[in-house]
């Protein structure tokens, strides 16, 4: 894959990534579930690898916050999350492994990353699992649809 259709690839994923948030969530314990960004998280991470994927879910949760579509928690769960799916699908060649990477990644390392966050940065104070159940279900639907999506693209190069 040469560079223009990495940047053009990594472009749209981001952009999908921000309409889909502005359009699609739910609401989970006490957090907002938003599963297209775990969505692209493991789409990128299988089509591109971790870096990519980290930098996808970076502009994501900062074209979300500078919307008010997010807040500072999106930098922690996306951003493990697809560090970790972009590992996993490197280490096993597995789609599915690159989901589960999702939501380990997401679901327990980025909720507990979150806790100082929002004590620090937002002025709640949140034990160390109260994020986990919400980031725990937005992972699991976001990379569910991942699969479905990864199992209706063909790899062209």
């Amino acid at each position: 894959m040469n560079r223009t259709h990495k940047l053009t690839l990594m472009a749209m994923l981001i952009a999908i990534g921000i309409v889909g948030a502005a359009f699609i969530w739910f609401p989970a314990g006490v957090a907002r579930a938003y599963p297209i960004q775990h969505a692209v998280n493991v789409i990128a991470a299988v089509l591109l690898g971790p870096g990519p994927a980290i930098v996808i879910a970076f502009a994501i949760g900062l074209i979300r916050n500078m919307l008010g579509l997010g807040t500072l928690l999106a930098f922690p769960g996306g951003m493990a999350g697809a560090l970790l799916a972009g590992l996993a699908y490197r280490w096993t060649k597995k789609k599915s492994m690159a989901a589960v990477g999702e939501v380990i990644g997401t679901g327990i390392i980025g909720s507990l990353l979150a806790v100082p966050i929002a004590q620090l940065f937002l002025g709640q104070a949140a034990g160390v699992l109260f994020f986990i159940p919400g980031f725990l279900i937005s992972s699991i639907a976001g990379a569910a649809l991942a699969l479905l999506v990864l199992s209706r693209i063909r790899k062209t190069a």
